[in-house]
């Protein structure tokens, strides 16, 4: 009896905490992919606008919303110096789809899409590494 109380009790406080204007601590935020059964739509085809200086187009994807694929249309995202925009996107695993939703991906100073620390061209002139006598200087 004492221990359904005690169990009880952290329930309570968390619907009781903001209608007396408490702040409980926030839960850790971690990435989660989504895997489903069903497939997603074809995408969709949408006219991507002229370029905006400091920003890159997000293309429109299908996102998985209480029990059907809902279109969430292209937007422009304001550029990360040093990332890259890695789009969300659906991938077929085991007769499953898992949902790996946009992010921006960190030390990638050439922008496609390979860390630094893995990437053979890092500064992205199209010469190797170890056959670049400036492996670190842009085009």
């Amino acid at each position: 009896m004492t221990r359904t109380r005690l169990l009880a009790l952290p329930l309570a406080l968390a619907v009781a905490a903001p209608l007396m204007g408490l702040s409980l601590p926030a839960a850790a935020q971690v990435d989660v992919d989504l895997v489903l059964r069903v497939p997603p739509p074809a995408p969709r085809v949408e006219p991507v606008p002229p370029p905006r200086p400091g920003h890159v187009w997000a293309p429109g994807y299908w996102a998985w919303r209480g029990n059907q694929h809902v279109w969430v249309a292209g937007s422009f995202q304001p550029v990360r110096a040093g990332h890259v925009y890695q789009q969300p996107r659906w991938v077929q695993r085991d007769g499953q789809w898992v949902f790996t939703a946009g992010r921006w991906a960190r030390h990638d100073k050439d922008g496609d899409g390979v860390n630094n620390a893995w990437d053979r061209d890092r500064d992205g002139d199209g010469v190797n590494n170890r056959h670049d006598r400036h492996p670190n200087v842009g085009r």
